[in-house]
């Protein structure tokens, strides 16, 4: 109470602690959540603080927060580690609404929404998180979305505030503050010039009024502009706003702002824990009179290190931040208080010493330094003084001891040294100081009656030193002091071993038992008259089937000895030690050893049980003065008190450790006892706990203590979950209430029997008078009236509840009657039931409602996207590649069919025997040369086919891949590295198909039951027309019968109103326009099926009509019938009982069909709801999950367009490079073709030249000289060539054969030198200029090549780079996929199981806790058997095809190097005949292209015609000649006279 300061205590039911606190919204309640196992959350009343409400199974350890809702009627908690669970609870029923695990790591915090209903946030490590409470198909639901950081670094999350619109205001790590919105950060919020909001984390946000205050681990409040933070937002891509706050308060000097604050109602002042170690009370009116920041409380902020008892009065001093306290415990007043002059001095020891002067203290800071402190008053008030101060330590003081008389004081350091000072008038006077082994743990000197004057000193490292006190030394160098006797132990482990025994002693104690009910089992026998042999007995002695040799854990021993928590003596050279970690649970007793060894490892001598300490370690031991008891504090903060029996000043034993006294005060996570102190007259018990909090205890003497054991016989508390105390009141006090009610109302119950038995006596009697001295019964009415007025009252209430419910009656019957017709619409056909004719049996139909036009077309477009996503990724790709082979493939058609063009030959100028002989020789090498080309493609490909070195046969590949996926192991889903097959791989689209599709499913066998319903009825109808037909004949036949050889008629089945909604709903529909009275006025509706049963009826009517007058004509014959007329009438009699029985068997039998079909119909209904009913949970299932694929829908379409992208453009990419590499290809064996025709020609000019022509040199250098030849231009029509071109032309071709002329010497080309044949000239410049035109088309051709290469190169890099880029894609969708089904895999499926079905059992029963079980299929089970044996036998027969291929491998190895042998053999033989034939190597093709030419012989035959024509010429001009020379003869013979 801060106004009264007065303090309440509430001892929590547990005792491990509280976890949090919660006031109700009204102030009239408040909760309080546990800390320990199984903890609970009370709520108590306000201000009668009395317990109100328990509510239990929220957490397994501990609760860290708890919030009730803004009315009041709900409350939620989270726990801690290692559950984390969120529960919503309905506090006032003490019962579990909604529960989830909140987070994998620590949650802080977690509160409602003061606006939005249903709304919660939780915040804690790394993580936000916004929480729902929906309605769903299944109930209530808890659903909670993560807040995403996006581009914000990860932060711890310990103040929020929920804005009113439904956003989120947090604060983070680097003291900015986030604004969410949706899941997402909106924008984040920081002071001008990109300034954090605080320097450091953010603790707590508050709006007030208008007005938003933060509070924040830098010691600030300050307050900003609401409206900016709620509209705040960003245009640039920085995600940064930026605002100032409005005001600002510095709340101290070093206060952190680290705990929640609360205003005071109706004024601007609050109230704020400083986590520095104070309460303060603020003013943030932040005008001209606010107040300054007042501390109200002062305490230890952090554990409290150090404490002591003053030897004289009734003060304790404290001591565990920069502060020493000291408190007058008896008036609970803190004295007074010193601080230390820097933050980072914190007080880690203290003692105060029982001298002469009282007053002094000792206290140990962390950075080493002893100070001295005095109690004094100075005026009037008391304060402390420092008196001295040193640092004989480099680091934190861990320990201070004085010895028994008072004159020396050690202390000891994590620095590995223990100095000792001497106590004199004048002060502290240093002596020096001694190394240790280890940082110092505690320190205790020997007790009095010891010979010497020793310091026990522990070591975290396992080690206790005895160091006998020193003298004064010569201190004038060093204060390191020599040859000071020290003893050493090492602690060696033995607490493996002595569990291992006592696990043993308890087998051993068991067996035992177990012999001892075998040995009075045979003795029972035995005495039961049964003969057993020796033999037998001592067989069934033995005879242990429990008795089973399990195999015992290795002794654990850890590599370093664990910490020395705290040593004491027993005796000298004995001690007793309490260790940390794994040795807890035990007190060990030691002994110091003989021989000095400082590493000898020793085991102690023995070790007592620490019993129900479940092996946490007692962290301090201290017995009180009078030696009486001995109190222990344990790390998770108990308190332990043993009653020490015997003589005191006797040595102390462990024995002695019996009974005890527990007592949980300090916190269990974070209380461990650090200090135990007892006041100086005893009264009082004293324990510290590094939670800051000091408990003081009333201690009683030890009289008073064996009174209070004598008279009280305790009984132990076996059951783990019996009540508290507590708890146990309160159910007295219920259970007595309920008692006293139930009580009360029996005795009610009994004086009302009691009169209702009276007066039934009393009518009784009544009734047994005569009748004129009976009483009337209204006689036994004490006053009509009464009973008048009651019925008025009665019926005036009716009334009034009738005119109440009168509106709403009619409202109901309007949407009964909106329902009625709705679900009529809706359904196919309604709901009807079919009866049994003999027994109870029932069947009833399937309401089935008609499927929407939309549900159909919803399923055609989902089926159309499934298909279409299917084949995108096939199709798509394939349909490119495939339109790019057949582009190439046209290409090189094309190329190929231009190449068979250009082939064609032309008409050869060789006829005859030549021709045929040329032919014949140009077959040969034809054929010659085909068998090298085909020979040499063979060996292309052969060595085309070889595969390298790292290459992998695709068949072998492909079955590893194979048999990876399919080795029998089974893919769970939940397994850390399962990955989604592609066929598996789930969507949307997919999952809405699939629920569709279920519930066409669920339609379809709902309808198809309803059909065989339906059918099962109309049969029944049939049946029933049937049978009064049957009934029909049979009532004709009984009138012929006699009357005593008739019998009863079966009576006819009706169908039940429910076989016939369709009539009720007819009948109601028509009001009552007909009515149903007996069998005759059946519905209209079977009007039909009976018209051929009555028509049936009549003709057996009509014919026994016609008997019975055939019978009547007989009858009025003579009286007296004939011996035929007897005989007939006997024969009839005989035939009417016969069909009689046929038709009444023919009833039975299609009654006991029917039944039996009805009852195979039921059957079937029932599987059909099981199998129905998992249908629907099912659904549930789908449709969770096509909830939670929406959410990763968008993330899940955008990595699918990129690896669809990526794999377009891939196979754009290799398509264009296939169609360059076909180019590239084209224009190669253009190459090859232009390159061989060079070659030809090269042969022609050979060939042409003949053997032994004189002129070969001349034209062979006229045939390869170089001209550089003007390019060709294309002249349009109508152009003219321009002569400037034409003469530069001409002057290049001059200048190009001058040029070769000088290089030549003369040589000219332009003539044909004498003696030369002209014609073989001219042949030469001719295929000179052939051989020109082929090289410059071999130039262009390998420049295309070239740039095409170039291309086709470009294409494979970029190709390159887009494969990688789709393997990215396709990691990335991969991990999409694998997160996808981790979020799938936290839903939960409803699997239904028999308790044969459930194979996992513990202790030979089923757990209750089947979470960690997995659900398997038996026939997955059986095949995960069966292929073990299978992969054996794979094995088996893989090793085998292993040998044998590794055979065949050596065989061919030994095949190739006969093969080679016999290559080189052959070569050698080749080339021994081409030097046989040849007398040199020569080239068989170039020998084929030489042997015939048909140029060469066209060119001789063309030549041979030459002459023949010349030679004709020669012959014709011959005869011209010589006629003319005759003439001339003539002429001159005539004319010779004329000559003068």
């Amino acid at each position: 109470n801060l106004t009264t300061g007065k303090h309440t205590f509430i001892r929590s039911c547990s005792g491990g602690g509280v976890g949090a606190i919660a006031v109700h919204p009204s102030g009239n309640y408040f909760a309080v959540a546990e800390k320990g196992v199984k903890p609970h959350v009370l709520v108590y009343e306000f201000p009668s603080l009395k317990l109100y409400r328990v509510l239990e199974g929220g957490t397994e350890r501990a609760y860290s927060f708890v919030d009730f809702s803004p009315k009041g009627d709900l409350l939620a908690s989270v726990g801690s580690y290692p559950d984390y669970m969120l529960t919503v609870w309905d506090w006032c029923k003490e019962k579990i609404m909604l529960r989830s695990k909140a987070f994998s790591q620590e949650v802080y915090r977690v509160t409602f929404s003061p606006e939005q209903e249903g709304q919660l946030t939780s915040s804690g490590t790394t993580h936000i998180r916004f929480w729902k409470m929906a309605f769903t198909f299944t109930g209530l639901k808890l659903k909670g979305e993560l807040g995403r950081f996006g581009k914000t670094s990860l932060s711890d999350i310990d103040g929020y505030i929920q804005l009113p619109d439904g956003k989120v205001l947090s604060g983070c790590e680097w003291g900015n503050m986030l604004l969410w919105d949706g899941g997402l950060i909106k924008v984040e919020i920081c002071k001008k010039n990109n300034k954090p909001c605080h320097i450091g984390s953010i603790q707590q946000l508050v709006i007030d009024e208008g007005e938003l205050i933060t509070i924040g681990l830098d010691g600030y409040v300050r307050v900003w502009e609401m409206e900016a933070i709620d509209t705040a937002d960003t245009t640039d891509d920085s995600d940064v706003f930026e605002v100032e706050p409005m005001n600002e308060l510095k709340v101290g000097n070093d206060a952190t702002m680290e705990e929640d604050a609360s205003m005071e109602e109706g004024a601007s002042v609050w109230y704020a824990q400083d986590a520095g170690g104070g309460i303060w009370k603020l003013d943030l009116s932040f005008s001209h009179t606010t107040k300054p920041p007042e501390k109200l409380h002062s305490f230890t902020s952090g554990p409290i290190t150090g404490m002591a008892t003053s030897p004289g009065s009734h003060l304790v001093a404290t001591t565990g931040d920069t502060c020493v306290r000291i408190y007058d415990y008896l008036t609970t007043e803190t004295l007074c208080e010193f601080k230390a002059p820097s933050s980072h001095s914190k007080g880690t020891a203290l003692a105060w010493p029982n001298l002469v002067v009282r007053t002094t203290i000792v206290v140990g800071f962390s950075d080493g330094i002893l100070r001295i402190l005095e109690l004094r008053q100075v005026d009037g008030n008391n304060e402390l003084i420092l008196n001295q101060v040193m640092k004989p330590h480099s680091s934190r003081v861990t320990s201070l001891a004085f010895d028994n008389s008072g004159e020396i004081l050690a202390t000891g350091s994590a620095d590995k040294t223990v100095f000792f000072f001497s106590v004199e008038q004048g002060g502290y006077k240093p002596i020096g100081f001694v190394s240790i082994p280890g940082e110092v743990t505690g320190m205790e000197w020997s007790p009095p009656g010891f010979p010497d004057n020793t310091l026990l000193v522990s070591c975290n490292n396992g080690k206790v030193i005895e160091i006998t006190a020193p003298s004064h030394s010569d201190t004038s160098h060093s204060f390191k002091l020599s040859n000071v006797p020290m003893k050493y132990f090492t602690f060696q482990s033995i607490k493996s071993r002595l569990r291992r025994d006592e696990e043993r002693e308890k087998k051993k104690k068991e067996k035992e038992r177990r012999r001892m009910v075998r040995v009075k089992e045979l003795q029972r026998r035995k005495d039961r008259g049964e003969e057993i042999s020796d033999e037998d007995a001592a067989a069934f002695l033995d005879d242990d089937p429990e008795d089973t040799e399990e195999e015992e854990e290795e002794l654990f021993i850890p590599p370093q000895p664990n910490s020395i928590l705290q040593a004491f003596y027993l005796l000298p050279g004995r001690f007793a030690v309490s260790m940390d970690d794994t040795d807890a649970g035990y007190l060990y007793e030691c002994v110091f050893p003989d021989q000095l060894d400082e590493e000898a490892k020793l085991e102690p001598v023995r070790a007592i049980p620490v019993q129900d300490s479940s092996d946490v370690p007692i962290s301090r031991i201290s017995f009180t003065h009078d030696r009486r008891k001995l109190v222990a504090g344990f790390r998770d903060g108990m308190i332990r008190v043993y009653p020490l029996e015997g003589d005191p000043d006797a040595p102390f034993d462990l024995d002695l450790l019996e009974a005890s006294w527990d007592m949980n005060m300090h916190d269990n996570d974070s209380g461990s006892v650090t200090k135990v102190a007892e006041s100086h007259d005893g009264a009082y018990l004293f324990t510290a706990g590094s939670d800051g909090n000091i408990f003081g205890y009333q201690s009683l003497a030890h009289d008073e203590i064996k009174r209070i054991l004598g008279e009280m016989a305790v009984d132990d508390i076996n059951d783990p979950n019996a009540y508290s105390i507590e708890d146990a009141k309160l159910k007295a006090e219920h259970d007595k209430m309920i008692r006293d009610a139930e009580a009360k109302k029996m005795a009610e119950r009994r004086r009302v029997d009691k009169l209702r038995k009276t007066f039934l006596g009393l009518i009784q009697k009544n009734n047994e008078l005569p009748d004129d001295v009976q009483l009337q019964r209204s006689e036994f009415e004490l006053d009509p009236s009464i009973r008048h007025k009651m019925e008025q009252e009665t019926e005036s209430k009716i009334e009034r509840v009738r005119l109440e419910m009168q509106w709403g009656k009619e409202k109901l019957a309007l949407a009964h009657r909106k329902l009625e017709v709705g679900s009529l619409g809706q359904c196919l056909r309604p709901v009807s039931c079919v009866h049994s004719f003999k027994s109870s049996h029932t069947v009833s139909s399937y309401r089935v409602a008609r499927l929407p036009e939309e549900f159909h077309q919803l399923k055609e477009v989902v089926e159309q996207r499934v298909r279409a996503a299917s084949l995108a990724s096939e199709g798509g790709v394939m349909g490119m590649l495939d339109g790019t082979r057949g582009s190439v493939s046209s290409g090189r058609g094309q190329a190929d069919e231009t190449f068979i063009k250009s082939k064609q030959k032309k008409s050869s100028l060789l006829h005859g025997r030549q021709a045929e002989k040329v032919a014949k020789a140009l077959k040969k090498a034809e054929e010659a040369k085909l068998k090298r080309e085909k020979r040499q493609k063979e060996w292309e490909e052969l060595f085309r086919s070889k595969p390298d070195e790292n290459f992998e046969d695709p068949a072998d590949v492909a079955a590893i891949k194979d048999a990876q996926a399919n080795m029998g192991d089974f893919k769970l889903k939940t397994a850390p590295d399962y990955v989604v097959p592609e066929h598996l791989r789930m969507d949307t689209e997919k999952k809405r198909y699939q629920l569709l599709i279920l519930q066409g499913l669920i339609n379809r066998a709902k309808s198809e039951f309803n059909n065989k319903l339906v059918a099962l009825r109309d049969w029944k109808l049939d049946s029933i027309s049937e049978m009064k037909s049957h009934i029909q004949e049979l009532k004709v036949m009984q009138k012929r019968m006699q009357e005593d050889e008739r019998c009863g008629l079966p009576k006819i089945p009706r169908l039940h109103p429910d076989e016939e909604p369709h009539k009720d709903i007819l009948v109601g529909r028509l009001e009552g326009s007909f009515s149903r009275e007996g069998d005759k006025d059946e519905p209209d509706l079977l009007h039909g099926r009976r018209t051929s049963a009555s028509s049936v009826a009549t003709s057996v009517a009509s014919k026994a009509g016609q008997k019975n007058y055939i019978l009547s004509q007989a009858q009025q014959a003579p009286s007296k019938p004939t011996i035929l007329e007897l005989q007939m009438a006997q024969i009839e009699k005989i035939r009417l009982k016969y069909q009689r029985d046929r038709l009444l068997r023919l009833i039975e039998e299609r009654m006991m069909s029917f039944d039996a079909e009805l009852r195979l119909l039921r059957h079937h209904k029932t599987n059909l709801d099981v199998d129905l009913k998992m249908a629907d949970l099912r659904q549930v299932t789908l449709l969770e999950e096509l909830l939670l694929l929406k959410e990763y829908e968008k993330r899940e379409t955008t990595l699918s367009g990129r690896v669809m992208s990526k794999r377009a453009e891939l196979a754009e990419i290799n398509g264009k490079a296939s169609e360059m590499q076909a180019r590239l290809e084209v224009k190669k064996r253009d190459i090859d073709r232009l390159s061989d025709r060079e070659k030809a020609l090269n042969a022609s000019f050979v060939t042409s030249l003949g053997d032994g022509n004189k002129f070969s040199d001349f034209l062979t250098k006229v045939f390869k000289k170089k001209i550089k030849r003007a390019k060709k231009k294309v002249l349009k029509e109508g152009e003219e060539e321009d002569s400037d071109m034409s003469s530069s032309d001409e002057s290049d071709y001059s200048s190009e054969e001058d040029e070769d002329d000088s290089v030549e010497g003369g040589f000219d080309d332009s003539t044909c030198p004498p003696g030369c044949d002209v014609a073989l000239f001219d042949s030469t410049l001719a295929l000179r200029e052939k051989r020109l035109d082929l090289e410059e088309l071999l130039i262009e051709e390998h420049k295309i090549a070239e740039t095409l290469k170039k291309d086709a190169d470009g294409l494979l890099k970029k190709a390159k780079v887009m494969d990688s880029q789709l393997k990215t894609a396709l990691a990335d969708l991969e991990a999409f996929q694998v997160e996808k089904q981790g979020k799938l895999n936290e839903l939960d499926v409803v699997v239904p199981l028999r308790l044969h079905q459930v194979e996992h059992v513990y202790n030979a029963a089923v757990p209750f806790d089947l979470s960690p079980c997995l659900i398997f299929a038996n026939t997955s089970l059986s095949a995960l058997q069966r292929r073990i044996k299978e992969l054996q036998q794979e094995k088996s027969e893989q090793r085998k095809f292993y040998k044998e291929a590794r055979q065949q491998h050596v065989h061919l190895i030994k095949n190739r190097r006969v093969m080679e042998e016999r290559i080189e053999q052959l070569e050698e033989k080749c080339e021994h005949m081409m030097m046989l034939k040849f007398g040199r190597i020569v080239d068989l093709e170039k020998l084929d292209s030489v042997t015939i030419n048909k140029n060469v012989e066209e060119l001789k035959e063309q030549v041979r015609r030459q002459e023949v024509k010349n030679a004709t010429e020669l012959l014709k001009r011959q005869v011209t000649v010589n006629a003319l020379k005759e003439e001339i003869g003539l002429l001159s013979r005539k004319g010779g006279h004329i000559l003068p």
